[in-house]
């Protein structure tokens, strides 16, 4: 018998929001998506009204809500959006009966234990599908570096999330020496964070603009982005090959922490680069790792193409935790 579940992925920069049509332990469908801008919305309780209004119906009094953050604890900030949420309320604030409230990527993390390779795209390594059994990286960028690991055992999946988007930044030249030094006279601590996310290639912009002499375009990430994927600008376009530089070292070093068998990359800006990283140096820094370099060519990168894995991830989530 088919169900019915509101399922939502808030982000620093976007909410997204839709009906998932669930089947026993499968979602088979998401319908009435809607995707809004975060701060056009003073709270996730106002978004979810307008998304209501939206599509002109009453919504589910079953929810799956992903956010950007850390998820545990009597009150809940989000990771790059000024929203505040306090679990507790969440029956009465959205109007629902039973609720998952989970990581942005440990959303995404379900989604891939349950997609099917049509959603998996070939990075780099063999090219095979995803172990049936054993740990599986998934990570990736967007407003923020998005972290978690997929655990595979015979009969079922867990969802480990983690927060290594906030580990520390190890420099592999000077160039990123450089970028770390600079960074560090804004921050008191550098994570990975501020390098392979969107606002980090307007770090990595700026440092490349010193080395030639020239003063930093005075862009926005979003317009620097732009730049940068359409190849027009070759100082942009040279900051993008540095930020797949580093997100294969960093993909890597989460490989090595977390056992990986595979890794998927997920995220909008990983969405966006998907052409691109298997041509730039990803491949060559993930596997670039001393003595285990061997181990990590053995290890196939995925990218991620469903286009709302969160929502769908959500939702999965759900029915792992109520067994409808």
């Amino acid at each position: 018998m088919t169900q019915e579940i509101v399922t939502a992925d808030i982000g620093g920069t976007h909410a997204r929001f839709a009906i998932a049509q669930v089947d026993g332990h499968h979602v088979e469908a998401l319908t009435d998506q809607v995707v809004m801008k975060s701060a056009e919305h003073a709270s996730l309780q106002t978004a979810w009204e307008a998304y209501a209004d939206q599509i002109g119906r009453a919504l589910p009094k079953d929810g799956a809500i992903a956010v950007a953050g850390p998820v545990g604890g009597e009150l809940l900030r989000f990771t790059n959006n000024p929203w505040i949420v306090r679990p507790h309320a969440i029956p009465s604030k959205l109007g629902l009966d039973r609720f998952t409230l989970i990581n942005d990527f440990g959303a995404v993390a379900h989604a891939v234990a349950h997609l099917n390779g049509n959603n998996l795209v070939h990075c780099c390594g063999p090219n095979e599908p995803l172990p049936a059994t054993g740990p599986i990286s998934i990570f990736g960028p967007g407003t923020g570096l998005g972290a978690v690991q997929l655990l595979r055992t015979k009969d079922r999946y867990h969802v480990i999330e983690t927060e290594g988007g906030h580990t520390d930044f190890a420099p592999l030249d000077s160039i990123e020496d450089t970028i770390l030094q600079k960074l560090r006279q804004k921050y008191r601590r550098v994570s990975v964070e501020r390098i392979v996310s969107g606002p980090g290639l307007v770090a990595i912009h700026e440092v490349l603009s010193s080395l030639e002499g020239k003063a930093a375009a005075l862009v926005d990430d979003r317009e620097l982005w732009e730049m940068a994927l359409e190849g027009k600008d070759s100082l942009a376009a040279a900051a993008l090959d540095r930020f797949c530089l580093s997100l294969g070292a960093i993909a890597g070093d989460l490989a090595l922490a977390q056992g990986a068998k595979a890794v998927v990359i997920g995220g909008g800006l990983g969405a966006r680069i998907a052409d691109i990283l298997p041509q730039s140096g990803f491949c060559e820094r993930f596997v670039a790792k001393g003595r285990f370099e061997a181990v990590m060519q053995n290890i196939p990168v995925k990218l991620l193409s469903h286009p709302q894995p969160g929502l769908f991830g959500a939702a999965s989530a759900f029915l792992q935790e109520h067994e409808l």
